[in-house]
């Protein structure tokens, strides 16, 4: 099966990888990810939908794959935290998560043989209270860069971060239904 994850995320890439083999990763070229939906759940499928309908050029391929992840905000129900853009941006937000719980929202877009599936999901992460020299050494290690909330949960973070409800693939960045359908997918190929 010919398969295109139309993203750059590294961690995407490594969980998709395991399922197909043959995967090309590449992503799609500027998509407006701004979104005017009222709440979090929304704005997510929304920049999925658009990231979707920027895929151009799938005739070469069986399977095509978009995902966005946002958190919300632990204060503020209907504000969302996307990728911080410099290391003072993930260092606040690591501070405002820090000893909290938040909600993490993955949509992902597959589009298999033409036809494309959204799948939403959310996942509940809780952090430990991060130390002035824990905060440091994970900025320092760029671990956040292009990562929802400046983290990621299978790496660094790990050590001070865990899953409370839903699921890992979630957090890290492709829904979970999306995830069972892709595995259904890949078998029923083989």
């Amino acid at each position: 099966m010919r398969v295109w994850l139309a993203s750059q995320s590294t961690r995407r890439a490594e969980m998709l990888g395991q399922i197909f083999p043959n995967l090309t990763c590449k992503g799609i070229d500027s998509v407006d990810e701004t979104s005017s939906a009222a709440d979090v759940s929304r704005k997510v499928l929304e920049i999925c939908q658009k990231k979707a309908s920027a895929v151009t050029n799938n005739s070469n391929f069986d399977l095509v794959i978009v995902s966005d992840t946002m958190l919300q905000d632990p204060d503020v129900d209907v504000l969302a935290m996307g990728k911080a853009n410099d290391a003072i941006e993930a260092a606040a937000m690591l501070h405002r998560l820090s000893g909290r719980r938040h909600r993490v929202w993955s949509a992902t877009g597959v589009c298999y043989r033409g036809s494309w599936e959204f799948h939403l999901n959310q996942a509940i992460v809780e952090f430990d209270e991060l130390s002035d020299e824990v905060l440091v050494e994970l900025v320092l290690s760029n671990s956040w860069v292009g990562k929802a909330g400046s983290y990621d949960l299978a790496g660094e973070m790990g050590e001070y971060a865990r899953l409370v409800e839903g699921d890992e693939a979630t957090v890290l960045g492709i829904a979970s239904d999306a995830m069972s359908r892709l595995v259904e997918l890949s078998d029923y190929e083989t």
